[in-house]
């Protein structure tokens, strides 16, 4: 690529990435249920679409079920149980009818039960909760690049031949130290540090899983939604898993 091209590509990089931070700041800042209900349910419908082109599945069925499932989760105070009692109507439609495709569990899956993580992670915790979670993902992902590019010599694994373990390693310690600074009133220090490492470790497997289902379908990007960035999957991946991970810890700890 020549040296134009690739300023071209990093400047609407670096322009999509500014307006995703303000549009996150503005509805953080608002904090309301609400809000944040449309936010993450509008990025579950387009991850959706974009989890099935990566699962190679067709069905359409699955904007209805996960529409009624996000619409319940609006009343329900714990929304992250709503995705067994979905998991039981799948079950049950296919048990029946025997022609329900059971590739409909995957996008319930991933990423339909970690956006409902996500909401119950706010409903329960506060906007403060989430804000953590964007430091420890967001650390992990920098602090991996700088240290990888700088030290960087042992591959991590033959999913992403990219990473090496200098650099998740890197990211890792990275997440943790800043996590601690934005960790919520009463967690202790250590377990603002527990927190943030096993969040930053599901982050970067999050991350990880989904380079593993990009290869199986062949494709770059999830999607092309982000200019210079892909799709929604591409962006909230280590979220995804982060987001559940960090849901569990705090309802042991707090």
């Amino acid at each position: 690529m020549k040296f134009s091209e690739l300023l071209s590509s990093s400047s609407t990089r670096i322009k999509t990435g500014i307006i995703l931070i303000l549009a996150v700041l503005v509805i953080g800042y608002i904090d309301s249920f609400f809000i944040m209900w449309l936010f993450l349910g509008a990025l579950l419908v387009i991850a959706i679409n974009e989890s099935m082109k990566l699962f190679k599945y067709d069905g359409q069925e699955i904007f209805f079920y996960s529409g009624l499932l996000w619409f319940a989760a609006y009343f329900y105070p714990n929304p992250a149980d709503l995705v067994f009692v979905l998991a039981v109507v799948y079950a049950s439609v296919l048990a029946y009818t025997k022609k329900l495709d059971k590739k409909i569990f995957l996008p319930l899956l991933y990423p339909t039960a970690s956006f409902l993580f996500l909401l119950s992670l706010y409903n329960e915790y506060g906007v403060q909760a989430l804000l953590w979670l964007l430091v420890v993902v967001a650390g992990s992902d920098i602090g991996a690049y700088f240290v990888g590019k700088a030290i960087g010599k042992t591959k991590f694994c033959e999913t992403s031949p990219n990473k090496t373990l200098e650099g998740v390693a890197g990211g890792v310690i990275t997440a943790a130290v800043l996590g601690t600074f934005f960790a919520l009133d009463g967690v202790s220090l250590l377990g603002a540090i527990v927190v943030s490492l096993v969040v930053s470790i599901a982050s970067i497997f999050g991350d990880l899983f989904e380079s593993y289902l990009k290869r199986e379908a062949d494709v770059k990007d999830s999607g092309n939604i982000l200019p210079g960035h892909g799709g929604i999957l591409d962006r909230t991946d280590g979220y995804l898993f982060g987001g559940i991970i960090m849901l569990i810890f705090l309802r042991v700890i707090i």
